[in-house]
């Protein structure tokens, strides 16, 4: 299993855990748009969290649940991922 999380996978655990479908290169071009206006909520972004946990069994840093977008989401989320590895 690959130690980083990808775009790709962001994609599918927002469709899993949020029922948000969102297409990995138009999760690419708005990295930077906040999850409101991708239509994923707080409890959505926890649902990603929980399944992220579940897959790697590894916790989540706390903060992850309370990042604004994607990018800064992914960025945390990997370092956390690959300080594990």
């Amino acid at each position: 299993m690959n130690d980083r999380i990808t775009l790709e996978e962001l994609s599918e655990l927002m469709k899993k855990a949020a029922g948000v479908t969102v297409a990995p290169q138009d999760l690419q071009q708005r990295c930077d748009s906040g999850f409101d206006a991708l239509g994923i909520d707080s409890l959505g972004l926890l649902g990603i969290v929980g399944e992220l946990e579940n897959r790697h069994g590894t916790p989540m840093p706390p903060d992850a649940e309370r990042c604004k977008t994607p990018r800064q989401f992914l960025d945390l989320v990997n370092s956390t991922l690959m300080a594990g590895a």
